[in-house]
């Protein structure tokens, strides 16, 4: 027969804190996840209509990699008044210098830097020309808002580009408030001496409607939605680098309004209505206990 072990009345009784100091020790060791994996993976829960406050917290607990992660996540554009011009401009990273941003009009950045990167005079002439066309294709498409186009060089002779829409709309027939951000990012890499290009597309649209009636009460209805797109084309008098780049971006701008109003609006209305009914309850409810007593009836025959 096994003897029982005596108590040593005299030992201390370990503390909470000690004992779950001991089971941390004796637990296998958890391999350590990237932390901007691991802040993105928390931006995509977070409500799309308080993107950049979040994404602010997370930069203040993660300073040392809040310039990647200001990169990579996309957020509600900022809009600025360009000093010289008095035209209004967006702000983003693709026009960030440190604390200051580059004016597409006037090619100067606010507040005023030595340094800040500028495109080549080429690059800047096409870029003006892509400033004038897109504020037309604003015009047409939204009927009002703010455009930008910012282009920088890559390897070699390719470049890149950020085409930005900001639409707001406040008082409203049907929207109390809401904001439309497209954001564009091209990436233009030549072949065949020049001749041709490829052209890679990423696109991300984000979307907050706010909608307060007595009907409906304080709704919110936002989201983003990133999609990708690549094509090849020839260059030449015909097909210029801004024709290609602007018909990718209309079709592609194009086929994501679709997809948000056919697709996910039309499917939270028809999820919004299974779950509630418009009709008045007393006229359904009679239909539904007849149908239930006629069941009944049949079950007891």
């Amino acid at each position: 027969m096994a003897l029982l072990k005596p108590i040593d009345a005299a030992a201390p009784t370990p503390t909470m804190a000690e004992m779950v100091g001991a089971d941390e020790a004796a637990a296998p060791e958890q391999p350590k996840r990237d932390p901007i994996e691991a802040a993105l993976s928390i931006m995509r829960r977070m409500p799309p209509n308080k993107i950049a406050h979040n994404l602010n917290a997370i930069c203040n607990l993660i300073p040392e990699h809040a310039d990647e992660l200001l990169q990579r996540v996309d957020q509600p554009l900022e809009e600025a008044k360009c000093t010289d011009t008095g035209r209004a401009y967006l702000l983003c990273d693709y026009n960030r210098d440190g604390d200051s941003h580059r004016s597409p009009w006037s090619n100067k950045y606010d507040p005023p830097i030595d340094d800040g990167f500028v495109p080549s005079e080429k690059l800047r002439r096409l870029e003006v020309e892509a400033n004038t066309l897109f504020d037309c294709y604003r015009e047409l498409y939204f009927e009002g808002g703010t455009s930008s186009v910012y282009l920088w060089e890559l390897d070699g002779d390719d470049f890149a580009g950020c085409f930005l829409i900001k639409k707001k709309v406040q008082g409203h027939e049907f929207v109390t408030e809401g904001c439309w951000d497209s954001i564009h990012v091209v990436e233009v890499n030549l072949e065949d001496n020049g001749k041709a290009a490829n052209y890679k597309l990423t696109t991300t649209v984000i979307l907050t409607m706010d909608v307060q009636k007595e009907s409906v009460g304080d709704t919110n209805l936002s989201g983003t939605l990133t999609r990708t797109a690549e094509k090849r084309s020839v260059i030449d008098a015909e097909h210029t680098h801004m024709h290609n780049m602007g018909t990718l971006i209309e079709d592609t701008e194009t086929d994501i309004r679709v997809n948000m109003d056919a697709l996910y609006i039309q499917k939270t209305r028809e999820v919004v209505n299974n779950i509630r009914s418009p009709q008045t309850g007393p006229s359904q409810g009679a239909a539904f206990t007849a149908s239930l007593n006629e069941a009944v009836k049949r079950h007891a025959r």
